[in-house]
């Protein structure tokens, strides 16, 4: 093996942004409320939503769409998440085997195809195949690819930060997907802002997909470091690589499991309302929370991953599930106060706790089980993330049933800190479940 090098190489560097290009395209879900607030039914004077509107055909350009219930626009964005985690783990293998380029490339067709299909059919079925399913399907074989590529450039006290510049890509998308979707289904109607982005898309994926790469065999990153005992975080990770079938005989990969559902579930719960939440307040400029929310998702990830390699991944995912809890608890009282600042802020804290998971969970992935299976691994532990699918559904849900989300933020923020119990409880496995779970493995 040859010696650590003095400084990360350019190319490593190349890799990180490359990576945060394609998650960029990846990362239309979240503002998948955009498009979910034009289509849902009208509300009535008194407040409540007009039922008699469902099935009508929507005014304009897009007559052929037709209005949807709450439930009904929840389903394709929480079907898309479910598959997107499904397919992560299938998507992690084709990295770990094929490499980089395959994985991003054929993910973000995959997503382009999938955003051209809904815009063709018009219709509540499109939505379903072309964004629910086949951009589900994008987007787990495409997420799979940047981050493991780019966490094997870098040593354990920089994988928080390259993480979460990687994967703020896909939570800045918001940022400029909110307020281009919103002009471009003003002026070429829904059909056509799906249409244009899925061609968009697919010239930046294959362009950006060229870029990643894995290093050269023999690499050894700058300033590594193996400590010979710790808990993970501030550049502590395990000495071993453990394969697929050895981290699933842990009781530490199913806790990561339900700590990522514990940070997902409020984040898409906040992600699918964004745009309804802000349309009392903010009226047609309602889309500027969700582009605000994608600013700070983005730079949760980015900011958590570098503060949690100076106090830990276990303190940093406190920090912030707990204050996002409080955030959900006081969520009814905000909106009842009809203040724009507040909403902003408890929306804001929401999303940087939501994208802060996400560079933390691939960080305790790599501090856990090492970095040779990672994109497999990670995968697997993805999983968490489509399982916190679920409050998005529910949420859409009691909205239907009682006019409100109330009953899901208290629900979500009792979710939050029954997660971050579990993270004070979980360690870095040991040696010697290393040699328990090979054994079982054979």
């Amino acid at each position: 093996m040859a010696a650590p090098l003095e400084k990360v190489p350019g190319k490593a560097w190349v890799v990180t942004f490359a990576g945060t290009a394609i998650n960029l395209c990846l990362g239309i879900l979240y503002a998948w409320s955009v498009w979910g607030a034009k289509l849902t039914v009208p509300k009535l004077p008194d407040g409540k939503f007009n039922e008699a509107l469902l099935g009508s055909a929507l005014p304009g350009l897009d007559s052929a769409w037709t209005y949807l219930s709450n439930a009904q626009v929840a389903t394709p964005f929480s079907l898309c998440v479910v598959i997107f985690a499904l397919l992560m783990i299938p998507g992690g293998r084709i990295q770990d085997k094929y490499g980089p380029k395959v994985g991003a490339t054929l993910g973000g067709l995959f997503l382009a195809v999938g955003c051209i299909v809904a815009g063709l059919m018009k219709s509540y079925t499109g939505l379903i195949i072309g964004f629910g399913i086949m951009g589900g399907i994008g987007m787990g074989i495409g997420y799979a690819a940047p981050t493991p590529a780019a966490l094997k450039w870098f040593g354990p006290h920089k994988r928080g930060l390259i993480a979460g510049l990687v994967v703020g890509g896909y939570g800045g998308a918001a940022l400029y997907i909110a307020p281009l979707a919103r002009w471009l289904i003003a002026d070429y109607g829904l059909s056509g802002s799906f249409i244009i982005l899925g061609v968009v898309f697919a010239i930046v994926v294959i362009i950006a997909g060229q870029l990643l790469s894995w290093p050269p065999a023999g690499y050894v990153p700058p300033a590594a470091q193996v400590p010979k005992a710790g808990a993970p975080g501030k550049g502590a990770m395990t000495a071993w690589d453990w394969s697929a079938s050895e981290m699933v005989k842990t009781w530490q990969f199913y806790a990561l499991v339900l700590m990522f559902i514990g940070t997902t579930q409020s984040g898409l719960l906040i992600i699918a309302f964004a745009a309804p939440l802000a349309a009392p307040l903010l009226g047609a400029l309602a889309w500027t929370l969700v582009s605000f929310g994608g600013a700070v998702n983005a730079g949760g990830r980015i900011g958590t991953g570098l503060y949690s390699d100076k106090i830990g991944r276990t303190n940093a995912y406190t920090l912030n599930c707990l204050i996002s809890a409080l955030c959900l608890f006081a969520m009814p009282a905000i909106i009842g106060f009809k203040s724009v600042f507040l909403l902003f802020l408890a929306v804001g804290i929401a999303y940087w706790q939501y994208g802060g998971g996400l560079a933390l969970l691939p960080s305790f992935t790599v501090d856990f089980f090492g970095p040779k299976n990672m994109g497999f691994n990670y995968g697997l532990v993805f999983i968490g993330w489509g399982l916190g699918f679920f409050m998005a559904r529910l949420g859409g849900t009691i909205r239907d049933i009682t006019g409100s989300l109330n009953w899901a933020f208290y629900m979500s923020g009792i979710v939050l800190i029954i997660a971050v119990i579990l993270a004070r409880a979980t360690k870095r496995p040991s040696a010697e479940q290393l040699r328990t779970a090979a054994a079982a493995a054979k």
